[in-house]
């Protein structure tokens, strides 16, 4: 199997993966979930906040999904895919150090670590052209 076509692979999947879970972040049930795991720093003081970075974050994740099927914006989607999953990190953390209160959202710290730093590094895979 060529490089190409491994590349490809992983940028349909990476894809699929980015555009389902931006759109679940318009999902009621889901979204409310998302917004309670913005950590208290970056809430602010409008109650509108955390709903409001659950739908630009989802944007975030389909327009990249999308961005990496298209070979003109292949390279910037997954570099700016990169940079997204170092900036909801935080988001991620949070959330681990609070099971009792996220459930399964509350992916082990550990766990959640490696797997974004996998994910990061098929991002910039993904936006390698070859």
């Amino acid at each position: 199997m060529s490089i190409e076509v491994v590349s490809l692979v992983v940028r349909v999947l990476l894809s699929v993966a980015f555009v389902a879970m931006g759109v679940l972040h318009f999902v009621p049930s889901a979204a409310k979930g998302m917004a309670a795991i913005i950590p208290p720093a970056l809430r602010g003081s409008d109650p509108r906040t955390p709903r409001r970075f659950v739908a630009f974050t989802g944007l975030c994740e389909i327009a990249g999904g999308v961005g990496l099927l298209l070979p003109p914006l292949q390279t910037a989607a997954g570099i700016l895919l990169a940079v997204f999953l170092v900036a909801v990190f935080p988001a991620n953390a949070f959330a681990a150090r609070h099971p009792e209160r996220f459930g399964r959202l509350a992916i082990p710290f550990w766990p959640r670590l490696i797997g974004q730093l996998v994910l990061i590094g098929l991002c910039v895979f993904a936006a390698v052209r070859f």
